[in-house]
């Protein structure tokens, strides 16, 4: 396996500065910043007026709950779900890896805001997010945080070289980020309208997804039903409502209501009260 290796020629890691504090793990936090308000009454609206001769504002200021509920329901059953389109949600989402954001914006029926590494130096904070796995071996995470160290103090050596040389900060930042692993901690801006997000959850909600973009798809579930459950209350992976769709390659384990329920969902937080 090559080295790291130097203009001298030097196969040697740079070594840590003294000044550079241990590399730290990031915990997922995900929070809800706003959504549509009342997003089940503006689906309802949005369904019901296309059988209606009225006004979709007049049937939102005029529908009671119940027939909010019986019309989200009946959408859903139906898979008459371009009316979901009409509430839309936004997530703030901290302390993922690179390579959970990654898979994240493949997801193209939504919008993205990530911290840049060109524009905010890296490693202010949470600096990289720690697989399970890894992180229940001592000796995997020792192989791990001394990958995570040298890579660290690689890019700030970059850096440091760079500012030197009088380039613009942007500029060294860009460049000095190439060293940086898919486990460097990012932050990002979602926002997903709730037909996208019952997708979302179908596909990563499974347990063969990710482990990572698993856990974040259960905690925006659990956001979302706190402020619409008419809209979420039927999302989930397929082995919690018609079937698991994986056929040869089904994990075997489908979730319960029970599994779910027990689920820790301290990570996520509810934002502004759009009610």
């Amino acid at each position: 396996m090559a080295g790291w290796r130097g203009s001298t020629g030097s196969t040697a890691a740079p070594k840590r500065p003294s000044s550079l504090a241990p590399a730290v793990p990031a915990e997922l936090k995900v929070t809800l910043l706003q959504h549509t308000p009342s997003p089940e009454r503006a689906v309802a609206s949005a369904g019901r007026l296309c059988y209606a001769p009225v006004s979709a504002a007049s049937l939102k200021s005029s529908m009671d709950d119940q027939e909010v509920r019986r019309l989200v329901g009946g959408l859903a059953r139906s898979g008459h779900l371009s009316a979901f389109e009409h509430a839309s949600f936004t997530f703030a989402v901290d302390g993922i890896s690179r390579a959970c954001s990654h898979q994240l914006v493949r997801h193209r029926v939504a919008s993205y805001s990530q911290q840049s590494q060109r524009y905010v130096r890296f490693g202010s904070a949470e600096d990289f997010v720690v697989p399970p796995s890894i992180a229940v071996s001592p000796e995997a995470r020792g192989v791990f945080f001394e990958a995570m160290e040298n890579a660290r103090a690689s890019y700030e050596r970059l850096v440091e070289l760079g500012l030197a040389e009088g380039r613009e900060r942007s500029a060294v930042f860009e460049d000095a980020r190439f060293v940086l692993p898919n486990a460097a901690e990012t932050k990002i801006v979602v926002t997903m309208n709730a037909r996208e997000l019952r997708h979302f959850f179908s596909l990563r909600c499974c347990r063969r997804a990710q482990w990572e973009i698993n856990q974040l798809a259960w905690a925006m579930r659990h956001l979302g039903l706190s402020v619409a459950p008419l809209l979420f209350q039927s999302a989930g992976p397929g082995c919690m409502g018609t079937g698991c769709p994986e056929g040869k390659m089904t994990c075997g384990e489908p979730y319960t209501e029970a599994a779910v329920a027990a689920m820790d969902f301290s990570q996520a937080a509810a934002g502004l009260d759009m009610e």
